[in-house]
């Protein structure tokens, strides 16, 4: 038996009782966590509970006799991928990913993705579940990706992702003119049409993000925003400023057709039309060391193409002044 019972936080209220182990424990699957939930190897409040039960918050999880290691990453082929080293030491890592690059192998992506690159990197992380990636971007979303070396890393610094403990910040530049910041919160879940999309669905997960305004092209109309995520659905900052009516620029899921602003010069006309991914960039991580209890601050600057977009819209704005 666990020596502590793991209390479900206020944040997981009114979710199935599956969904919230999934959180509670990230590096097993949802299939076998529900299996363990069924035949009493983990107890909420003391009793079995069907997956689908809705939890109120507060309860007690307990885990009885052992649970099995999750699955590895021993599968994954190694490949040689340049990777932005940000950090690292022999516990962790932190790396600047670069656009197109995939993080996880799936249907049409078996090799080249960024597991590919790590286990490469450093075999030994062939031993831990996602080669200890602790959270994931989308594959056109540049800039900063925590790995974990060691399996207590991993569980360390996932139970820090799961009390939003560790702070995410961005850099997207947004279709439209905001008056102010301010905060989405939202039902999260899959899209009910299109299984590729995410959706701000009213009984889905919670879903909340932080927004600030850092600079305002009115030429275009467009936004560069500062935006903190506090929860970390799939495609969370897109999907809410969709919702918002400020798509991000370039996002080829979200943004629906293509706009063609009038006031701009052509270098930033052909610049922003050719811009084929989100202007996503994943910009600072701050979070706490597993093994020195250091707090580490990282960043990574812009890359070239959103700056290179960026710059020609600061001179478009200066010629479009009377």
């Amino acid at each position: 038996m666990s020596d502590s019972p793991l209390i479900v936080p206020d944040s997981l209220k009114g979710e199935r009782a599956d969904r919230v182990l999934v959180e509670l424990f990230p590096d097993y699957s949802r299939t076998q966590l529900t299996h363990w939930l069924k035949t009493g190897v983990i107890t909420v409040n003391g009793t079995t509970l069907k997956p689908k039960t809705r939890l109120h918050g507060g309860e007690a999880i307990q885990i009885h006799g052992p649970m099995e290691a999750p699955s590895t990453s021993e599968h994954i082929e190694a490949e040689p991928i340049a990777l932005d080293i940000i950090y690292e030491d022999d516990t962790l890592m932190v790396i600047n990913k670069p656009a197109g690059l995939v993080v996880h192998p799936g249907a049409g992506n078996a090799g080249g993705t960024l597991i590919n690159g790590l286990v490469h990197h450093d075999a030994n992380l062939k031993a831990l579940p996602r080669a200890g990636i602790v959270h994931r971007l989308d594959k056109d979303t540049t800039g900063l990706l925590l790995i974990a070396k060691t399996l207590e890393a991993l569980t360390a610094l996932s139970k820090q992702m799961q009390a939003r403990e560790i702070d995410r910040r961005y850099i997207a530049l947004a279709h439209g003119s905001f008056i102010s910041g301010g905060k989405i919160i939202t039902g999260f879940g899959r899209h009910p049409r299109n299984r590729l999309k995410m959706a701000v669905t009213p009984g889905g997960r919670e879903a909340i993000t932080h927004y600030s305004i850092r600079k305002k092209y009115p030429a275009l109309p467009a936004t560069l925003l500062d935006i903190k995520l506090m929860t970390g659905r799939t495609h969370q900052i897109r999907v809410h400023m969709a919702h918002k009516h400020h798509a991000i620029i370039g996002d080829q899921l979200y943004s629906g057709r293509a706009r063609h602003p009038k006031n701009l010069d052509d270098t930033s006309k052909a610049l922003l039309l050719g811009f084929k991914r989100q202007a996503l960039h994943a910009a600072s991580l701050s979070f706490t060391h597993p093994v020195t209890q250091e707090t580490l601050t990282l960043e990574a600057k812009l890359p070239d193409d959103f700056k290179t977009l960026l710059d020609a819209l600061d001179r478009n704005e200066l010629n479009q002044a009377p």
